[in-house]
């Protein structure tokens, strides 16, 4: 991939998120200590949270999913506003990431435009259905979409689906289907389901090299978080606290990931990750089942 392509997506990626960091940062200075899921400074844990988490992040765990289960094990953040939360707290570290990786890992330019670009489209939408759902239809989606992406890692850490190939660029037909999945996948982002574990599985089921799922996985997010977002901060459908920690606390996280230690041996951690998300997927099941049953 040579730099013009690189250097127009970094500017889309810039251009893109002005309006919402912008946007971000006039409703924390409006909602500045005015309530318990309003803005002021976030606890040691909230930055302990953001941290942890985007450190696991940069080095291709993902961190939507362990992230709703602190928020949940603690009740820190409550479950209608817990989407929103993950995707307007985590956007600053995931453009940090969007960056490094965009600028070292080479990927076709088509194949990474087309992915990163379906994403954002999947999640525009699907922020307006999310912003509109009732508390029982967030549990019940977030509970679906997380056991769907335990499947999922739990069958590429049994090695059954394949772990990828050689190839960094895609043909046409193939790129149908990637664009498609990608869709789907920034769709399931505003139910705060993240896209790093089946965007890596779409793109080795296709036969791409796994490294190349860095720049795409990243590149998504960074686009269609502030487009999801933009929409959940002008409904303050999310935790101004809670998002402030996430921020805070995981930037420094992704470039001590991505420049100091590079590499970990990870499995034993994905285990955990998958163990905490079906635990918290079983939770915002039973809740929505209680609400169904609760009478009105």
């Amino acid at each position: 991939m040579n730099d013009a392509p690189k250097i127009a997506l970094l500017v889309l990626l810039v251009l893109a998120g002005a309006p919402f960091l912008w946007l971000y940062f006039r409703d924390l200075r409006a909602r500045w200590g005015t309530g318990p899921e309003d803005a002021s400074i976030p606890s040691p844990l909230q930055l302990a949270i953001g941290f942890v988490t985007n450190f696991f992040d940069t080095l291709g765990v993902g961190s939507y999913a362990p992230t709703t289960a602190v928020f949940r094990l603690r009740k820190l953040v409550s479950d209608p506003l817990i989407p929103g939360t993950l995707n307007v707290g985590h956007y600053a570290p995931t453009l940090a990431e969007a960056f490094i990786f965009i600028t070292i890992v080479e990927v076709d330019p088509i194949t990474l435009w087309s992915m990163i670009v379906a994403a954002a489209l999947g999640a525009w939408l699907g922020a307006g259905a999310v912003i509109r759902a009732s508390q029982r239809g967030v549990q019940l989606g977030m509970g679906i979409a997380l056991v769907v992406a335990c499947a999922l890692m739990l069958l590429r850490q049994l090695d059954v689906l394949p772990r990828g190939g050689d190839a960094l660029s895609l043909s046409l037909p193939a790129l149908a289907v990637a664009f498609a999945a990608n869709f789907a996948f920034g769709a399931m982002m505003n139910l705060g389901v993240g896209l790093f574990a089946p965007c890596m599985i779409t793109i080795a089921l296709l036969g791409m090299n796994p490294k190349a799922a860095f720049p795409i996985m990243m590149g998504s997010c960074a686009l269609l978080q502030p487009v999801a977002s933009i929409r959940f901060v002008a409904h303050r459908r999310y935790s101004a606290r809670a998002a402030l920690g996430l921020t805070l606390g995981g930037v420094p996280a992704v470039f001590l990931a991505a420049f100091v230690v590079k590499e970990l041996a990870l499995d034993t951690v994905r285990w955990l990750v998958i163990a905490v998300a079906l635990y918290t997927a079983a939770g915002l099941l039973r809740a929505s089942a209680q609400r169904r049953a609760r009478p009105a």
